[in-house]
């Protein structure tokens, strides 16, 4: 490789700046959301948890109608302006919604409203912006680990800022404030849409100088392969109904299974029907299908690192408040700056990760995506050991040392610096260009799953005189609870290792 393309194109970093604001504006929004549910609108902590579990898993399912638009009608670069637009709306709903907090009702329409818009904007903005950049290096290049890393640095900026800034306008013990939290992420929302629309066209560019995610991902395909190479993309309207209806089946099946939840039906039934959809797509080819095969199965072990790494906004926000010793040189520290601690260690470690990814990959020893991927769900387990260790035989009550929670985070930061950027990178190289962000959206789906299973395995927080039972075991000690979570991604990273093999070999030379 030249000594040139050592170094990252500019494109990275000008998308690093794009999603470190866009990213700053969803977590500072969400950091607020709950304490602006049950102490502006007055809402029960019940309900207030259902709509904030619902908004945070249709984030994540939005992305395959954004992918799907995106690579079939829009482009990429649309998708992410438009994503951007509704997003702005989204946060001045919220923010008006703020200023009318004393009309509930007025106040929960807008809310809704704005919600909506996020959700919307979210699906067209965060597929995208994060395809593009694999398109930004060659096939093959072995920076994209790198900088995918990279990009998740910025990332997990924003969202370190985020929650103290606008935690520190709207969570003031006073109702009246949540607008200038609300109106702080609005503000850097627009910064974000107002540096795209100033930069894309200079900076989002081919290693060959073409301008990239202008033209829709399929007919830039079709343009440039001949029609004797590849079948047609045709819609087969059979399959499609076929689809549709075992899609119906299983949403009254899982509406049944849980209780009339519209939402998690939603999801649930999602996963299964888009990703089995698009894997029966008569113009893949073998090796295609093959490639794509290897995302949904590394897609359904991450389902499992995030429903405990998600444990950081319930639970572990629970043990935080209640049994974790927060007094530091006379300072108590909220138990919501807990909240920070992984986009810190995500910042100081991601460039080390990416150095490594680098080194590694020059001495050919840079482990293949799945393997990567089993090691991040080690590092996970580990995590919980620790914790787990750290509470046992502890009482009710009684509170540890902060060093334990900063510990798991620790650990918990360095698994997901191996998986999560790189299973973005994975998701980019496998699919066929015609279908990239749709796929970035099922890999989107896995984590959208993830999220309604973290809420259920929550609702295990073992609480003074409630015995709990998961799979014929007793919930009755934190120790118990903790240990869920180190068996689950213990025994997901094992099975992935076995797996990992053979997983290689269906990439087809892509590591």
């Amino acid at each position: 490789m030249p000594v040139a393309q050592q170094s990252h194109p500019k494109g990275l970093y000008f998308i690093f700046v794009t999603g470190m604001s866009e990213r700053f504006s969803y977590y500072g929004m969400r950091a607020i959301f709950t304490l602006y549910l049950i102490n502006a609108l007055m809402l029960d902590k019940e309900l207030a948890s259902a709509i904030y579990g619902n908004y945070t898993g249709l984030v994540y399912l939005t992305p395959l109608i954004g992918g799907y638009v995106a690579d079939r009608y829009l482009g990429m670069r649309r998708s992410i302006f438009w994503g951007a637009v509704l997003m702005v709306l989204g946060q001045f709903l919220m923010f008006f919604s703020a200023i009318n907090f004393e009309n509930a009702e007025l106040a929960k329409w807008l809310m809704y409203g704005g919600l909506g818009g996020l959700i919307f904007g979210n699906g067209f903005f965060k597929p995208n912006i994060s395809s593009i950049v694999g398109r930004l290096y060659e096939p093959g290049d072995k920076r994209l680990d790198s900088a995918y890393t990279i990009f998740y640095m910025g990332v997990n900026v924003g969202a370190f800022f985020a929650p103290l800034l606008c935690g520190y306008l709207g969570d003031t013990g006073n109702p009246a404030d949540f607008k200038w939290g609300f109106l702080a992420a609005a503000i850097v929302m627009i910064f974000s849409l107002l540096v795209y629309v100033a930069k894309n066209n200079r900076y989002l560019v081919a290693p060959n100088g073409d301008a990239i995610g202008i033209i829709p991902a399929s007919k830039a395909e079709e343009n440039k392969t001949s029609k004797n190479e590849r079948p047609k993309q045709k819609l087969n309207l059979l399959q499609l109904g076929l689809w549709i209806g075992g899609g119906i089946i299983l949403f009254a099946l899982f509406l049944n299974w849980f209780n009339g939840d519209i939402i998690g039906a939603i999801i649930y039934s999602a996963c299964i029907v888009v990703p089995g959809f698009v894997i029966s797509d008569p113009s893949l080819t073998m090796i295609e299908r093959q490639r794509i095969l290897v995302i949904y199965i590394i897609a359904f072990f991450v389902i499992f690192f995030w429903a405990a790494f998600e444990q950081a906004g319930i639970s572990l926000t629970y043990f935080a408040e209640e049994q974790t010793n927060r007094n530091a040189l006379g300072w108590t520290m909220p138990a919501s700056w807990f909240q920070s601690f992984n986009a810190v260690f995500v910042v100081l470690l991601a460039p080390l990760f990416s150095t490594l990814w680098i080194k590694l990959g020059q001495k050919n020893m840079e482990p293949a995506s799945p393997t990567k991927q089993a090691i991040g769900l080690f590092l996970l387990s580990l995590g919980y050991l620790l914790i787990a260790v750290g509470v046992k035989n502890v009482e009710p009550g009684v509170k540890v040392s902060m060093l334990w929670l900063t510990g798991l985070y620790f650990i918990h930061t360095m698994g997901e610096l191996t998986l999560s950027p790189i299973g973005l990178s994975m998701v980019n190289k496998l699919s066929p260009v015609r279908f990239a962000s749709l796929l970035m959206g099922v890999w989107y789906l896995s984590m959208a799953t993830a999220n309604k299973l973290a809420g259920t395995l929550s609702s295990l927080y073992p609480e003074a005189g409630k015995t709990k039972m998961f799979m014929g075991f007793e919930i009755s000690t934190l120790f118990d609870f903790f240990m869920i979570f180190v068996v689950m991604s213990a025994i997901a990273s094992v099975i992935l290792f076995i797996l990992s093999k053979t997983l290689q070999k269906l990439m087809h030379g892509i590591r």
